[in-house]
């Protein structure tokens, strides 16, 4: 398998102001109203009016916009709560993988690019800081997410389990979301905002679809104080690592204590490792 590359077009330096960042903040802030309101009669001709300004702005950064938009509007034709039922368990899996196959195919055959990319190696041996904060991941979910479900009352928008088909089911559908997110806010959206913005302003764009979903998905109430610090540093981290691998391993991690911490929230006496006891 081939040792991941950073594109010249992403190495380049970039100016800190641009007027290109209008219309990139206007497409990414979509994701808003489409996945943290659900409203589509807001979110589309926002969106559109994005990729209007970006098309008199810069056309390849309208290009470039574009696949992200059409990867939201895959996304935005269902919802995305929380939901494990077996149909819904099916078809939001087809859909987060159409969303992710869209922007490939646009790069990949229509513009005849090879933007997005999946670098599952970097080429490069683990830093000591890699290898700690992996330690670190489960450590901080173990202390937080508990903490954040049960105070917050955010482990009821998602469905209490006790089937064993049902925990699987959860599980699964944990595990395969956090590895999605990589896939689609990492590695298509904020590769292509890198593009055009710095690292800086290319994280911060990202992460704004990246917490819209996640509100969406369930972690709402006051969890986008945990999940918009989550977001940018999965974004500085991919920059740091060129590795998808790592961050997908980060976020199994820490979606491990996500499950546990749910399962935990809805059946009391189950994992008895946590600080803050289920509620009664």
């Amino acid at each position: 398998m081939p040792v991941a590359e950073t594109s010249p077009e992403i190495a380049a330096p970039k100016p800190l102001w641009s007027w290109k960042l209008a219309p990139a903040f206007i497409v990414v802030t979509s994701a808003i109203p489409l996945f943290g309101f659900e409203n589509r009669l807001v979110g589309y001709p926002w969106l559109v009016i994005g990729l209007v300004v970006a098309y008199f702005v810069d056309r390849e950064l309208m290009r470039d916009l574009g696949i992200i938009a059409a990867g939201l509007i895959v996304v935005s034709t269902v919802s995305v709560k929380a939901d494990i039922s077996w149909p819904n368990f099916f078809l939001l899996g087809f859909v987060l993988s159409l969303a992710v196959a869209v922007p490939f195919v646009l790069d990949r055959f229509v513009f005849k690019r090879r933007v997005i990319r999946f670098p599952w190696r970097s080429g490069q041996k683990w830093q000591p800081w890699e290898k700690s904060y992996l330690f670190a991941v489960p450590f901080l979910g173990w202390l937080i997410l508990p903490f954040y479900f049960i105070s917050s009352g955010a482990y009821l928008n998602w469905p209490a389990v006790s089937e064993f088909s049902e925990v699987a089911r959860l599980f699964v559908g944990v595990n395969a979301v956090g590895i999605w997110d990589e896939l689609f806010f990492i590695c298509t959206c904020y590769v292509l905002l890198l593009r055009h913005f710095p690292v800086l302003f290319a994280n911060i764009l990202q992460a704004i679809v990246f917490v819209s979903f996640l509100w969406e998905l369930g972690y709402q109430e006051w969890g986008p104080l945990m999940t918009i610090p989550f977001a940018l540093l999965q974004g500085w981290i991919f920059h740091r690592t060129k590795s998808l691998t790592y961050v997908i391993i980060v976020h199994l991690l820490f979606d491990l204590v996500v499950f546990l911490a749910i399962v935990h929230a809805h059946n009391p006496g189950v994992f008895p490792f946590f600080l803050i006891p289920a509620p009664q």
